[in-house]
């Protein structure tokens, strides 16, 4: 049975047939990988940029976030450059790791408290840059929200983030928030409960 359960609304910047945002996540036995990244500016040419990531992290999932962010960077360059958060659940040793590089926002909640994480700022293009990855313990019953630009400030103060059951927070979230997307939205409602 799944530890992790995960719910997306994604919908493209009105005007555009595609969204520039890709994402990916998939859960092992010992593990659960989610990546969330924009492609810079919007459309096809954007979606190129966040599907090369994309491809690289289903390729590389079992290695840290460090060595995933590394090899995500060498592919781009030359390319449009993109943003991207990559987020891992270790069940191992019961702790999770986030490094977040540019304007992909991340929030965990836990049933009193929502916490944001700050992103690095920058994104990645091909050029050797410094970031950080954040390492915290895992708590049960934990919600993690992981969101492109797309998602207002406004909207992530709604209290129905911590509702236990993901499907409901995104489909909150498509009923309250703003139908005329100005940017790509992508946002990812994850439940981590080890029951």
């Amino acid at each position: 049975m799944n530890k992790v359960k995960v719910a997306v609304y994604q919908k493209a910047k009105d005007g555009n047939a595609e969204c520039g945002d890709s994402y990916y996540y998939c859960e092992t036995e010992n593990e659960f990988v989610c990546a969330l990244a924009d492609g810079l500016g919007s459309g096809v040419y954007a979606k190129e940029s966040s599907q090369i990531v994309i491809n690289i992290i289903k390729e590389n999932a079992a290695y840290t976030v460090e060595e995933i962010v590394r090899k995500c960077n060498e592919k781009l360059l030359g390319k449009r450059g993109t943003v991207l958060a990559i987020f891992k659940i270790d069940f191992t040793t019961g702790s999770y790791s986030i490094s977040s590089i540019g304007n992909i926002g991340f929030m965990t909640i836990t049933s009193d408290k929502r916490q944001r994480n700050i992103p690095n700022a920058g994104y990645l293009a091909g050029y050797k840059r410094e970031f950080k990855v954040i390492r915290e313990p895992l708590e049960n019953e934990m919600n993690f929200i992981m969101h492109t630009d797309g998602v207002t400030n406004k909207e992530l103060a709604e209290n129905y983030f911590f509702d236990k059951d993901v499907e409901r927070i995104t489909k909150s979230y498509a009923l309250r928030s703003e139908h005329l997307r100005k940017d790509d939205t992508t946002l990812i409602a994850i439940r981590y409960d080890n029951q």
